[in-house]
């Protein structure tokens, strides 16, 4: 990640190459996000989205997590494994990760993209396997199972904290709100036959896998689609995470 992007794109990629691709999330404050898209500025990283958002841990358990302030920062960016490997202990050791007021960072494994990103991420592959042939065959190693997994649950504005409630006895720490609106017509809707909020929350939970299926069930029948929360809840793999150590 030494030369700029705009270099990179007059590279083709190598014939029949398949990045293992990440979407790589930081949840931290405000100041320790600013640090962090500085390092993804310096190692030339596209497309880096911000988000805000909450915490809604208690005050006791944010501050053994260094998540005691409530205003978030959400970064999400996608890389190459072997990219957001690097990037997870660059992040570790610069932003001290897992210390009070600092934040989580995880990575989680998507199964493909659009075109053009996917050029994006198969030009910085590139660039890092030409000084390493290890470094191909690291990025398409089976993916060892994490020991967490990210929960998503998206409730009617105000369900939040009924989602935590039903989480927390469950074995969730915390979670991270963040506000979204829902996008769709209204005709739609009806033909389904549901009735949605335009205006909703995401509420991220990042848990220990072997509590993964109680707490979604636990959400589910306090905040599902028949409740008046209207929500849905679901789970993605986490690769790595730095923060929780």
């Amino acid at each position: 990640m030494t030369e700029k992007m705009d270099d990179r794109m007059m590279e083709r990629p190598a014939p029949g190459s398949k990045p293992c691709i990440r979407m790589l999330f930081v949840v931290t404050s405000p100041k320790l996000a600013q640090k962090a898209e500085l390092m993804f500025e310096a190692g030339h990283v596209p497309l880096v989205y911000r988000s805000y958002g909450r915490g809604t841990a208690s005050s006791e358990m944010m501050d053994t997590l260094g998540l005691s302030d409530v205003n978030k920062c959400v970064l999400i960016c996608m890389l190459p494994k072997v990219f957001a490997d690097e990037l997870l202990k660059k992040l570790r050791k610069q932003l001290r990760l897992g210390l009070v007021n600092t934040g989580v960072a995880f990575t989680v494994p998507i199964s493909g993209t659009n075109g053009r990103m996917l050029k994006l991420i198969e030009q910085m592959e590139k660039e890092e396997n030409r000084d390493s042939d290890d470094s191909a065959k690291r990025s398409e190693m089976k993916m060892e199972e994490s020991t967490y997994a990210l929960i998503m649950a998206i409730v009617d504005r105000g369900y939040s904290e009924t989602v935590m409630e039903a989480a927390r006895p469950k074995g969730a720490t915390g979670g991270t709100v963040i506000n979204s609106r829902r996008v769709g017509t209204e005709e739609a809707m009806r033909f389904w036959g549901i009735s949605v909020q335009p205006e909703r929350e995401l509420v991220l939970i990042l848990a220990d896998r072997s509590e993964k299926k109680s707490i979604m069930k636990a959400i589910g029948e306090s905040c599902g689609m028949r409740s008046e929360a209207h929500g849905v809840v679901m789970s993605l793999p986490v690769d790595s995470v730095v923060g929780l150590d």
